[in-house]
């Protein structure tokens, strides 16, 4: 009589794999965390940076900065600027003067903690409140760009 060879994996070589997978996913799902939020700031300031370009088109056509900025698809009226709102980030426009701006970017959801600003002197900051997503990221001494990476590398 032909003895059944057994066929299958012993207990061991289970908690071998599992284990692989375990140090894989810790190291890899960091990471891939800190990628999204770095591919999120960059909605921020390029929605920035198209803030910054309209306002100056303003200016150029008027002599004058605009009293308003509107949001979405809503007009502008002659006196005021459309600005398209990024899905992660909330601007608002500040210190509306004839010859100052200020644009915020406020982090919003997954990005709170996120607030990036420029003005009408192409000044630009980064602050961050330290917690959420914000957590590790430092703004850049001296405070004069646009922060995309831990560590206060802009």
């Amino acid at each position: 009589m032909a003895r059944k060879q057994q066929q299958g994996f012993t207990l061991i070589e289970i908690m071998i794999v599992v284990a692989i997978v375990a140090v894989l996913a810790a190291i890899a799902v960091p990471n891939y965390r800190d990628y999204v939020t770095r591919s999120r700031t960059v909605e921020a300031t390029s929605a920035l940076a198209d803030a910054r370009v309209k306002m100056e088109q303003f200016f150029q056509d008027n002599r004058t900065y605009p009293t308003g900025c509107v949001f979405g698809s809503t007009a502008p009226t002659a006196v005021q600027v459309q600005l398209q709102q990024p899905q992660n980030f909330d601007l608002a426009c500040s210190a509306l003067a004839a010859t100052t701006y200020t644009v915020t970017a406020t982090g919003k959801n997954s990005m709170a903690g996120f607030t990036y600003t420029i003005d009408q002197s192409n000044v630009k900051t980064s602050t961050f409140s330290g917690s959420g997503s914000s957590a590790g990221w430092t703004a850049a001494s001296p405070n004069t760009c646009w922060v995309v990476r831990k560590g206060g590398i802009c």
